[in-house]
């Protein structure tokens, strides 16, 4: 299984002691609890930072879910910059693959740190009052945007965009780290080619055609 680059700094550590836990347990009879409990963190880390390599559709005109999660909110609204638009909000849980990835082609226009509070993610205040990251992207369809959010857990928002710089779809657009949220909003020209309910896998679900 592949590790997560982000996740390294968690994994190793505890890897390592659990094997000290362990090694105490034969050599000075500790109980056996205590490496059991480590034993278990160090399987929960290795799941939750697990980074499958990940195939994208065959084709071109499409958009693609860039995280895992279930889709909590598809929601039309009038974007200030973008305009007629649809907003996507996909809540992560702390079981899903936590990778985030660039939904389309683009340059990156503004980024936008806001610190917050760390409501449950899948709250519909937490796009507007948790800790956030907002993204605009300058793409073929036009002026998208995302926000990748902190949820109860997550308060470790990573993002790899640079105001000027440029992704590829598919390319590793960041990481959240503990249970999380992303918001995308595209324009509505947008064909949906998903309802809300579903679950989404990060850069393999289709989430609209062009």
């Amino acid at each position: 299984m592949r590790i997560a680059k982000e996740g390294k700094i968690f994994v190793y550590p505890v890897l390592f002691l659990t094997i000290v836990l362990i090694i105490f347990y034969y050599l000075y009879n500790i109980s056996g609890i205590i490496p059991a409990i480590s034993g278990f963190l160090f399987l929960f880390c290795l799941n939750f930072f697990r980074d499958p390599n990940r195939l994208m559709p065959d084709g071109e005109k499409f958009i693609i879910a860039p995280s895992d999660g279930k889709i909590i909110r598809i929601e039309k609204l009038h974007d200030e910059e973008i305009g007629e638009s649809f907003v996507v909000s996909i809540f992560l849980n702390i079981f899903n693959v936590h990778a985030n990835w660039m939904p389309l082609d683009g340059d990156f226009l503004e980024l936008q740190y806001s610190k917050g509070k760390f409501l449950l993610a899948f709250n519909h205040k937490a796009c507007d009052e948790n800790e956030r990251n907002s993204i605009k992207i300058k793409t073929e369809i036009g002026t998208i945007k995302i926000v990748q959010i902190a949820g109860l857990l997550a308060r470790r928002i990573l993002c790899y965009a640079r105001k000027g710089n440029s992704m590829k779809k598919g390319e590793r657009l960041g990481f959240m780290r503990f249970g999380s949220r992303i918001d995308l909003t595209i324009p509505s020209k947008v064909n949906l080619k998903i309802k809300e309910g579903q679950k989404v896998v990060g850069k393999k679900t289709i989430i609209g055609t062009y």
